[in-house]
This record gives structure tokens, C-alpha cells and sequence, in this order.
């Protein structure tokens, strides 16, 4: 299987970079900011090859859903296989790409489920020289957050890059099921930020303003999955917003039977900053309804 891409390449040489989208299938801003990257960036002006690939799992797309048809989450499923089921195709094909490149941005949102605080994330690499250049490329990206985590979370595309001492970040904006023109803006901006960072653009970059840095070094830090799961389904109601910071046993929200008969507390584990907070009613046992990044009081 082959990925459908879109490469520039500049008139001068100079390095590759690949920016991926869809590798969730509702995840909409960073596909339309790469469909703009694929009109704007002249490659008269261009040093070195940009790839472009803006919708990486199509079967999700056209089910508008995370997941392919075969239920796989690809952001799981890296390094995939050559021979296997159909996101474990593509899986193997976005590797690939991700191997050959110099850098790696990969774009995502909170999807249809969930809303996510602008930020820039990276994993706390072991190899101290890709570690700060993946430093300098999360903060010039121009979000608000920037996060480093733990480097050992397999089965994703920054794991396929660790592996392959590419330098990458990955990025979130909101989500929702919408597609906010300000995102789209904000990762246009961005991925051409990175991009006169890493010498493929001349120009200064455009950061609106300073970001909050933090840098987790503890076991499964960046796991969103895990992070404040819910006791179990029904009607999720949070009682915070995004953005605001909460104590250790603050109430983040409550889960209720359709009846309201039963409402079970989710009460916060940390404290620090809601950085993910599920918006869509229906939630599932054990799920994922809230991620408190820890912050310096």
C-alpha cells in the first residue's frame, strides 16, 4: 500500500520534512491546514522536499470516525505490517515515510469526542542532540502548551520516529467535530514556523506569544487514554472548562444513568491544567474523560 502524497520540492537543497494529517479519520483542521500547505509553499522558495500527506487513514475519513473499517486505531498500530489488515497496511506505509524523512510533524485534534488545549508535544528522547531539536521545533510551532513525555509509549508515530532518531512533534487543536478556521490558521502558521526553524524557509517565525512548558518524565505521562477514566457509561456532564486549572479532588464532571438515578463523581487526580476534556455526552466505562496536565503552582 501506498499513501497518497503531495511533494514539493525546492529549487535549493536543503532537508525533509513530512507533515502527516487524518491519522484520525475525524480530526478535521490539521486536513484543510495541509491542503492549504499543499497551495501555498512555492517551491522556488523552498529548500530541501516537504511531503505532504493530508488525509493518512482515508478509511476513517469516510467513516468520519477515529478508527478504520477493521476497528484498528492507527495511532496504535505503528509500525504496522506490510501484510496485514488494512490499518496495519497503512501503518506500515506511514513508517516508511516517517524513516525517510529528516523531521516529522504530525497534526491531530481531539476529534469528535473530545476538545484538546492548543499544544505542541514531543517525547523525552534518549538521544540528547533529537530531544533539543524537538524541543525547538514543539516551541516555535507557536501554541500555547508544550509538552514533553515519556519516550517509551509504543505503537504510534513518534514511537516510529524515536526509533528512527527523527526528530518530530506532534500537535493538538480543540476538536470537537468542528473545523475552526483559527485552527486551521494556527497550524498553517505553525508548520511554516517549524519550517523556517529548520532552514526550509527564509523568514522569522510568528509565535503569538510565550508557551507554558512542562516536561513529564514519569512512566506513561502523554497516555491520554488513561487519564481520568470514567467509573462507568452514561451521560457525561463536566462541570470545568478547558484551559482552567484544578486542585487534587476538584470535580471535574459527573457520569449519570439515563435516568439520573445514579451519578457517579470524577473528581481530579492532579493538579495542574485541563488540557483534554471529553465534550460528547456518551461515555463508555473506563474512558478517557479528562487529561490534568501537572504545572508548577
Amino acid at each position: 500500500m501506498e499513501l497518497k502524497t503531495f511533494e514539493i520540492h525546492g529549487h535549493q537543497p536543503g532537508p525533509k520534512l513530512l507533515i502527516t494529517a487524518g491519522v484520525h479519520g475525524d480530526e478535521f483542521e490539521p486536513m484543510a491546514a495541509v491542503r492549504r500547505l499543499m497551495k501555498e509553499i512555492d517551491p522556488r522558495h523552498l529548500r530541501g522536499k516537504l511531503t505532504l500527506v493530508p488525509v493518512v487513514s482515508e478509511s476513517a475519513f469516510q467513516m468520519g470516525r477515529r478508527a478504520g473499517e477493521d476497528g484498528k486505531d492507527l495511532a496504535r498500530t505503528c509500525p504496522g505490517r506490510e501484510d496485514g489488515s488494512l490499518t496495519e497496511q497503512v501503518a506500515f506505509a506511514l513508517s516508511q515515510l516517517i524513516r525517510s524523512a529528516d523531521y516529522f510533524i504530525d497534526l491531530h485534534t481531539g476529534g469528535t469526542t473530545y476538545t484538546v488545549l492548543p499544544l505542541s508535544g514531543y517525547t523525552l528522547h534518549a538521544d540528547p542532540n533529537v530531544l533539543a531539536v524537538q524541543r525547538r521545533m514543539a516551541q516555535v510551532f507557536g501554541l500555547d502548551v508544550v509538552w514533553g513525555t515519556d519516550p517509551n509509549l509504543d505503537g504510534r508515530s513518534l514511537s516510529v520516529a524515536r526509533d528512527a532518531n527523527v526528530p518530530a512533534i506532534y500537535c493538538e487543536y480543540l476538536g470537537g467535530g468542528r473545523c475552526d478556521p483559527a485552527g486551521i490558521d494556527a497550524y498553517v502558521r505553525g508548520c511554516r514556523n517549524v519550517m523556517i526553524e529548520l532552514g526550509l524557509l527564509d523568514g522569522s517565525p510568528e509565535i503569538p506569544r510565550p508557551p507554558l512548558i512542562v516536561e513529564d518524565h514519569r512512566p506513561g505521562a502523554g497516555h491520554m487514554q488513561i487519564n481520568h477514566p470514567s467509573p462507568c457509561e452514561g451521560f457525561f456532564e463536566p462541570v470545568v472548562a478547558l484551559g482552567q486549572r484544578v486542585r487534587i479532588g476538584d470535580l471535574i464532571g459527573t457520569v449519570c444513568d439515563v435516568l439520573s438515578q445514579r451519578a457517579e463523581r470524577i473528581e481530579s487526580r492532579y493538579t495542574g491544567l485541563v488540557i483534554v476534556l471529553q465534550t460528547f455526552p456518551t461515555v463508555s466505562a473506563g474512558a478517557s474523560v479528562a487529561v490534568v496536565m501537572e504545572t508548577p503552582p
